[in-house]
């Protein structure tokens, strides 16, 4: 039997599904990632959660994308993977920090990010969707 799911493919889509509805999310509703931000910095269980959700689905994506250089998606999703993981211990190690940053960032760029999210989810769908038959 012929193994038929691309595991490329759909973590390429499913992150740039995520990718792209979050960030018409933001742009819909201004301030909702700052608002969630906040909430993760005042509670440790959702730090938790957040942390290791990031870290299980990172590790996802990087053991499924092997690194092949004929294989772009692949190897772009298989450093995405490690760098969701390094965030996840960011978070899980320095969440005061980690989110200061992100709270200064989203102050003043909020429109910006978002729509940077959109983009990086689009660059996933498109050459994901030309992967399946």
């Amino acid at each position: 039997m012929t193994n038929t799911v691309d595991p490329t493919a759909w973590s390429a889509l499913l992150l740039g599904l995520t990718a792209m509805f979050a960030g018409i999310g933001a742009l819909r509703k201004p301030g909702a990632w700052r608002i969630m931000i906040e909430e993760v910095e005042k509670s440790p269980a959702l730090q938790f959660v957040c942390g290791m959700l990031e870290l299980l689905i990172g590790g996802l994506v990087y053991m499924a994308n092997p690194w092949v250089p004929s294989d772009l998606l692949a190897c772009v999703l298989r450093a995405m993977g490690g760098l969701m993981m390094i965030e996840a211990l960011a978070i899980l190690g320095f969440v005061d920090i980690y989110t200061q940053f992100w709270l200064r960032s989203l102050s003043h760029m909020h429109r910006g990010w978002a729509m940077t999210t959109v983009a990086l989810g689009l660059a996933l769908v498109v050459p994901a969707a030309a992967r399946f038959h």
